[in-house]
């Protein structure tokens, strides 16, 4: 085993996987309970998903709405996993193993083995989904016990968590002109469209503005 590899995975799985302490705060501070909590976490695994799922269900939602707009979130594993197939050339059992695997730390991992080999993009790949797996399972439960022993998680501001979460993971990818000026344009669409729809519909609507500004951008090119 590449020890370059491990280190690289390891110094991403760990991080990753504890900021699932804040996904089972925030799923209690909506009204999910632990077992719940720790479900979503194990059979979706896809942090941005989750959250969306949690955020929508909590200030309301229908199900169905929170259910649309994880699902849009999520769409792009299967662009990882259209790019990540005839990398791992997995079957069976392990190709199922490796679909609830491909997130955005594996594949990122993974491809930036590249210049090392095929035999390295697949360690990454593996080590990084794996860890990354366990560590945001067990600080799932560590967050969703925390918040249940607070009583109620609204007064200790962790109803703040989704909202904190999403900007955490979207800051870093607002790189230029276009991504910040898309970030204001959807905040606004929000903003303006939440007193007058229920919950859940301004954001699948952000959703797809981002579409929207993706393909003009593609034909403007």
């Amino acid at each position: 085993m590449n020890r370059a590899t491990l280190a690289q995975s390891l110094s991403v799985s760990l991080p990753v996987g504890a900021y699932g302490i804040a996904f089972g705060a925030a799923s209690v501070a909506a009204g999910f309970t632990v077992l719940q909590s720790c479900l979503i976490s194990l059979l979706t695994f896809s942090g941005a998903s989750q959250f969306a799922l949690v955020g929508v269900m909590g200030s309301g939602g229908t199900a169905l709405s929170a259910t649309a707009t994880a699902s849009l979130l999520g769409t792009r594993n299967l662009l990882y996993g259209l790019q990540m197939a005839p990398i791992l050339r997995t079957r069976r059992l392990k190709k199922i193993i490796a679909a609830q695997l491909t997130i955005d730390e594996s594949t990122g991992v993974a491809l930036s083995q590249e210049k090392t080999g095929l035999r390295e993009m697949r360690q990454g790949f593996w080590l990084t989904g794996i860890g990354v797996f366990i560590f945001w399972n067990i600080f799932t439960l560590a967050g969703a016990l925390g918040a249940q022993a607070m009583g109620d998680p609204a007064a200790w501001g962790l109803d703040a968590a989704v909202p904190a979460a999403f900007l955490g993971l979207l800051w870093p990818r607002l790189i230029n002109k276009t991504d910040r000026f898309l970030a204001v344009a959807a905040c606004a669409l929000a903003l303006a469209m939440t007193p007058y729809f229920v919950p859940g519909v301004p954001i699948i609507t952000t959703a797809l503005l981002a579409v929207f500004f993706g393909l003009r951008a593609r034909v403007w090119k």
